[in-house]
This record gives structure tokens, C-alpha cells and sequence, in this order.
């Protein structure tokens, strides 16, 4: 007999279940596999070119109500020389580098953030923005953990370089990403490599924007170091409403350096 398939809704006030004898805490590694796009000025040709993939590690503390994303590999892409002008473009991770780390308490519906930009650090809180999740029918086995898919759509604006008026320039553009989660009850935590606080299980595999932000767990233990799952200091502190001000300040800063022929950074 043919399944039908089940498509079904639910809000993401955390459904309350039954944890008796379940893994409630642990550390997950993660596999993040990035699509790199590079953007260059016209007439301008990089003596060489950077991969079209980067692949790095990420871990997620687990425990008592809360979860800790924070980066294992500290290697970051190379900066790579193009022609005209003399200008360099670092080809770096949206979100990555190695003192960024993500705090989330998900009772409180908070999350602390530390992110570098410009070099310098900041401290960001915020509460979980939470997507409109969707429960597909479909299934898949993560690491001998039975996981359920759901899909939702995350809608915003993104920085993206484009043309205006001849000149390379930093644009806001409307931004619709497509997300889909692999999540296990079996873990009825609900933590993981994003959209933490949201799902009714551990994230074990994430996909977003066709691909080219992907999560793998490739690791699973019970074990964790609880007393490091703690909201991150390192940095000068603001609300999500300020970090998005201070990024639009560098982002036209950036916009002056690639006129000048200077340096900037693309995926970051």
C-alpha cells in the first residue's frame, strides 16, 4: 500500500514529553560543509582561485536546559591576491572563525552570541527567533538515531555584493532561505548546530539556501563538560538591534575599502 505523506504543523512552544531513561545532555560533532561565493569587480581576475568548498568542524555542549555551539577547527581560508588595484579578498565562513560561540538557554528563549567583525569582538543577546517548522512524513537514520525532517523558511535580508552605477557595492537584497532539519526524539534536547530552542529533538543534520550551508553530525556522546556551557564574555556587549547597526557601519566601510582597491571580505 502507497503512504501517504504526512504534512503537518506545529508550534514551537516545546512539546513536553516523556524523558524517563532518554539522553538529555551530551557533546555532537558536527561536519559543516560551506558552497564559497566569490565576487570580483569587472576586470578584475585572481591569480588563483579559491576551492568552491570549505569544510570545517563545529561542537554543541548539551545539559541542564541549555546548549553551547562553539567551533573545534581553528584554521581559517586564505587570503587570496586578485589583479587590478592590489586587492585582497579573504574568502571567509558566514558565522565562522574560531572565537565565535552560541549560547542558548532554551527555557528563558535567550541566546548570547560572541561574533568577530572587523576585528573586534562582540557580545550579542537576543531571544530565539523561532521559524514556522513544518513535519514532513520523511525519515532517515543519523548515527543509528531514527530522525524525523522538517522543513521551515527563514526570511530576511542579506548583505550581497552587486554593480550600482558601474561601482562593486555592498547591497541589502530581500532573503528567503529554505531550511530542512533531521531531528531525533530520541535526543529530546533541542539543541544543535543552529536553530537551537526550536525543534522538539537534537539536530543531527541541517541543510539551508540549496545546499550551501550544510551540518552532518559525525559524533555523538553522552558525555559533556557541563560547566562550560555558559554564556560567552569575550567582547563589548549588544542587543541584536545594536550588532545589526555596527555591521552596517562596516559593511559601508568595507563598500569605501573595495573602491579604494583595499581589502574585504566575502561570506563573512
Amino acid at each position: 500500500m502507497r503512504m501517504k505523506k504526512i504534512c503537518l504543523t506545529f508550534s514551537m512552544g516545546l512539546v513536553l514529553l516523556s524523558v524517563h531513561g532518554q539522553q538529555t545532555g551530551g557533546r555532537v560533532v558536527y561536519e559543516r560543509t560551506l558552497q564559497l561565493q566569490l565576487f570580483l569587480p569587472p576586470g578584475a581576475a585572481p591569480q588563483r582561485m579559491p576551492p568552491s568548498t570549505r569544510k570545517d568542524r563545529l561542537e554543541v555542549l548539551f545539559g541542564n536546559g541549555q546548549c553551547l555551539r562553539r567551533a573545534i577547527d581553528d584554521e581559517l581560508p586564505e587570503a587570496m591576491e586578485a589583479s587590478g588595484g592590489g586587492m585582497h579578498l579573504d574568502v571567509i565562513a558566514p558565522g565562522g572563525g574560531s572565537d565565535n560561540e552560541t549560547f542558548t538557554d532554551f527555557a528563558a528563549g535567550k541566546v548570547v552570541s560572541q561574533r568577530e567583525l572587523g576585528g573586534r569582538n562582540y557580545v550579542i543577546t537576543d531571544t530565539i527567533q523561532r521559524l514556522n517548522w513544518k513535519l514532513t512524513g520523511r525519515t532517515s537514520t543519523i548515527l543509528n538515531y531514527p530522525c524525523q525532517q522538517a522543513v521551515a523558511q527563514r526570511i530576511g535580508i542579506r548583505m550581497r555584493p552587486g554593480l550600482e552605477n558601474g561601482m562593486m557595492k555592498m547591497l541589502e537584497a530581500p532573503d528567503t532561505v529554505t531550511v530542512t532539519a533531521w531531528f531525533t526524539l530520541s535526543v529530546p534536547a533541542p539543541a544543535g548546530p543552529e536553530y537551537q530552542g526550536q525543534l522538539p529533538g537534537l539536530i543531527l543534520g541541517l541543510e539551508m539556501d540549496n545546499g550551501r550551508v550544510m551540518y552532518q553530525a559525525v559524533e555523538l556522546s553522552a558525555k559533556t563538560d557541563l560547566a562550560a556551557i555558559k554564556p560567552p564574555a569575550k567582547g563589548k556587549s549588544l542587543s541584536a538591534a545594536e550588532f545589526a547597526a555596527e555591521r552596517k557601519k562596516f559593511m559601508a566601510a568595507m563598500q569605501r575599502n573595495v573602491g579604494r582597491g583595499g581589502n574585504i571580505r566575502i561570506g563573512g
